[in-house]
């Protein structure tokens, strides 16, 4: 759940079929097997706990319903999907991390490489709904993407996006900090409003070599890129850690703090009429 994307002129010809696309070499090619250990078959923590069960009630789906899974990875909410019901299609710019989705799922589901910024991908194709898990945030240009959620949505569908919380959760540009006169933990926010190209280096502690990229934006670039989609936020959820801190000197603060300041942005947005 993530990343940037190459291109695929590729269709699904049925269930489980392979891309056709290049198998080039993105940056999250390199992280594929770090991120699948870390990750896993089921999630990490907070997608277990958060993400997942937050976003498919928003998605408010019926059984049967067919949905994209944008920015899969290697499939965990993909196979959430499925085992309520729905008919899905995952997509990703990796196509290590696809490989790693079909190795990892029923055959049913179908999995492609393909970019998510192309006006190309997935042409004549459509879905009740479309997810984007802890990627957005991970894509250039937003603004493409919308336009795509926008074409692929049949009448009435719903496109749930969920990202870390920009406002307080931006990388190198946040931090917790401790006021011991007020016994007060805190939250350091040193940059907002500008949008911001962030490496990662993948895993921490890697050489220099091995990274991807964040891209920071404030909440305007978000509203505003779907609205220039056709789009409009219908919900909007803020979601907090459900970790609670063992008793200690700062274990109050700590709680506290916790429930002040959201891990997660979860958008729901669905098509204007005309």
């Amino acid at each position: 759940m993530k990343k940037t994307y190459h291109k695929s002129h590729h269709k699904p010809k049925g269930r489980a079929a392979r891309s056709n696309a290049p198998r080039e070499n993105p940056l999250w090619d390199q992280a594929a097997r770090w991120y699948d250990a870390l990750v896993g078959e089921k999630g990490s923590y907070y997608q277990k706990e958060i993400v997942l069960p937050g976003a498919f009630k928003m998605l408010g789906l019926h059984k049967g319903a067919r949905v994209l899974d944008l920015a899969c990875g290697q499939g965990v909410f993909s196979r959430y999907l499925f085992q309520k019901g729905m008919d899905v299609v995952g997509m990703d710019i990796s196509s290590k991390l696809v490989d790693l989705a079909r190795e990892r799922s029923d055959k049913k589901i179908c999995f492609e490489s393909g970019d998510a910024q192309s006006p190309d991908t997935l042409k004549g194709e459509t879905f009740d709904a479309v997810s984007c898990l802890l990627a957005i945030q991970n894509m250039e240009r937003i603004e493409p993407v919308f336009k795509n959620a926008t074409r692929w949505l049949r009448p009435g569908g719903k496109f749930v996006v969920v990202a870390m919380h920009p406002c307080f959760r931006i990388p190198r540009q946040s931090h917790w900090g401790w006021d011991a006169e007020k016994k007060l933990e805190y939250r350091r926010v040193e940059r907002y409003s500008t949008e911001l190209r962030i490496p990662i280096l993948t895993p921490p502690f890697a050489d220099s070599e091995s990274y991807t990229l964040t891209y920071h934006r404030p909440l305007q670039s978000y509203f505003d890129g779907l609205a220039k989609a056709g789009l409009k936020v219908e919900a909007l959820e803020e979601w907090h850690s459900n970790k609670t801190s063992q008793p200690g000197k700062r274990s109050r603060a700590e709680n506290r703090s916790r429930e002040e300041f959201p891990l997660f942005l979860a958008l729901r947005a669905v098509t204007v009429e005309k």
